[in-house]
């Protein structure tokens, strides 16, 4: 499979990876990942090592929050982690606008313009982690540091 070959969402986010120095394979999945147990189970891995990509609104601005698939981010908790009065989740006309990407396939990386990022602290405890790759039906490995690295997001504790 080459880069034409991908969808042109997960070929901008490709383009992002390759500028950053990033040398991973995005993985076209025969069926939907929108959720981190669909993607766990098409790629064989623990639901946990999924780096679910969650657009937010924290006191109205766009946020994103890389969490482990392994729980729910508290919403309390977040809030007072990233210095907002509320954090609520955003509408998918905010998703698809602050990323150009769709709901299911936003990836931590290729979007129009860099969002405040978040990790999941629990995303540290895998050795190699699933992400988005801009399209519902593409993934790909990364490490926590990479992720890290190419976001430039803060650690911090979701629930």
């Amino acid at each position: 499979m080459t880069a034409l070959d991908l969808p042109e969402r997960s070929r901008l986010v490709l383009r992002h990876l390759e500028d950053a120095g990033v040398d991973t394979v995005i993985r076209v999945l025969p069926d939907s990942a929108r959720t981190a147990a669909e993607a766990a189970a098409a790629i064989g891995c623990d639901v946990a090592a999924i780096a679910n990509s969650l657009v937010l609104l924290a006191d109205g601005a766009p946020i994103l929050v890389m969490t482990s698939g392994g729980h729910r981010v508290d919403p309390t908790t977040l809030a007072r982690h990233v210095g907002a009065q509320e954090v609520v989740m955003a509408p998918a006309s905010v998703v698809r606008e602050s990323t150009g990407q769709a709901i299911g396939g936003v990836a931590p990386v290729g979007h129009p313009a860099p969002l405040r990022t978040y990790i999941d602290a629990d995303l540290e405890d895998h050795g190699e982690i699933w992400a988005a790759a801009g399209h519902p039906h593409t993934v790909m490995p990364l490490t926590f540091d990479t992720l890290k690295a190419l976001t430039g997001g803060k650690v911090i504790s979701v629930v």
